[in-house]
């Protein structure tokens, strides 16, 4: 286990105002916040939704208090005049600036990312939409789900009758690491020339890219096929049962595994050059002679006894696990984090270790509208600033 040290992180010193609700941007600015930064949380009067999705965590949102620790909360109405002026105050004064509005809600506020950005030449700006800012689908509400099925991953993901979801907010969190990547380099970039960037985020460009490999699969004519858990293009690779009813997980991923594996394994070395077994694409082809022989060894043992082959022959498996499995794992590290009640809620830490230290997460999650005096104080408009918008 890593150390565990209280550190102020990379971005300290950085300034994040984000606009935001549900997943993707929430993920994004809670990893920066992570990471050092000060990310300002603009939620309107009622609050972010995602307040309300479950009250899992000591009743408060699982998904709220997973992704918003460690910001400060401000309730803004962008209809109001005061309210609009704070806002362009505390965007002028910020490095970043974050938003998953529906395209074009901001520029219809005179709050875009070149009307801010020509007032703040050093401010990255950052857009996160379903499906870009262009394009016929860009006035359509997205969804998680909805982009899982529009991009086609729920069609590659789950058993041979009937597609299914992947089990976790997959498309929001890859969108929020994505614009939390890019967000980064602008950073880097910004240290060189001194100039912010602007940045666009679609869940469905990202997801897209992410289905480069069954994509290039279906281009050639080869559409992948669901197959629950095992592999559509390795073979063995797949769940199999052992006498004392567990689940493994085994996985064959070369030729020289192949052959430690039926050699130390099997028990069978004739399978190393058998024509139907020898090579990865011949056993794809014959995935069902190649799995019912795997069956038939793995069935003859216990668990404890198939790790320890499998290992020994420094070959790869896993226990099909549940939530359940996951809570007592043995490689499991945990964050706390402080719930506005004054609970704590323990979370999957974050996971990179950094010189062998594992970050704190910042421990607070804010209630709703918790630092509205301060920053209202703190970022108070100028005169000018409030006639200016008067005047537009």
């Amino acid at each position: 286990m890593g150390k565990m040290i209280m550190s102020n992180g990379p971005l300290d010193g950085i300034l994040v105002v984000s606009i935001e609700q549900a997943v993707a941007a929430p993920y994004c600015t809670s990893r920066l916040a992570d990471a050092g930064a000060r990310v300002l949380k603009v939620e309107r009067p009622e609050g972010d939704f995602a307040r309300g999705y479950d009250q899992a965590a000591n009743g408060e949102s699982s998904y709220f208090i997973w992704l918003n620790r460690g910001k400060e909360s401000v309730t803004i109405d962008l209809n109001n005049t005061d309210d609009h002026a704070l806002l362009l105050s505390m965007i002028e004064g910020a490095d970043v600036l974050v938003q998953n509005l529906k395209p074009g809600t901001l520029e219809r506020k005179g709050l875009g990312a070149a009307a801010m950005r020509a007032r703040n030449k050093r401010l990255i700006t950052c857009g996160i939409s379903g499906y870009g800012e262009t394009g016929p689908y860009a006035k359509r509400k997205a969804y998680d789900l909805l982009i899982q099925a529009e991009t086609g991953l729920c069609s590659i993901t789950g058993g041979p009758n009937e597609p299914a979801r992947v089990g976790i907010s997959i498309v929001d969190i890859a969108t929020g690491a994505a614009a939390q990547a890019a967000i980064l380099e602008a950073l880097i970039a910004r240290s060189v020339t001194g100039q912010g960037s602007d940045i666009h985020i679609s869940m469905f460009d990202v997801i897209a890219d992410w289905l480069a490999v069954p994509y290039l699969h279906a281009a050639a004519g080869n559409t992948p096929k669901r197959i629950g858990l095992a592999h559509p293009s390795i073979s063995p690779y797949g769940v199999f049962t052992t006498s004392d009813g567990q689940d493994l997980l085994i996985s064959i991923q070369n030729n020289r595994e192949w052959e430690l594996f039926a050699t130390g394994v099997l028990d069978a070395p004739e399978l190393v050059s058998d024509p139907a077994f020898a090579t990865n694409n011949a056993r794809v082809e014959n995935r069902a002679q190649v799995d019912g022989t795997v069956a038939q060894a793995v069935g003859q043992r216990s668990n404890a006894e198939m790790a320890k082959l499998l290992q020994a022959a420094n070959i790869a498996f896993a226990g099909v696990n549940d939530m359940n499995g996951l809570l007592s794992h043995p490689h499991l590290h945990t964050s706390q984090v402080a719930t506005p009640t004054g609970s704590v809620v323990s979370l999957p830490a974050p996971p990179a270790l950094i010189d062998g230290v594992r970050r704190v997460v910042k421990s607070q999650m804010p209630a709703l509208g918790a630092q509205d005096a301060a920053i209202r104080a703190e970022f108070a408009p100028t005169s000018n600033q409030t006639t200016q918008h008067q005047a537009g």
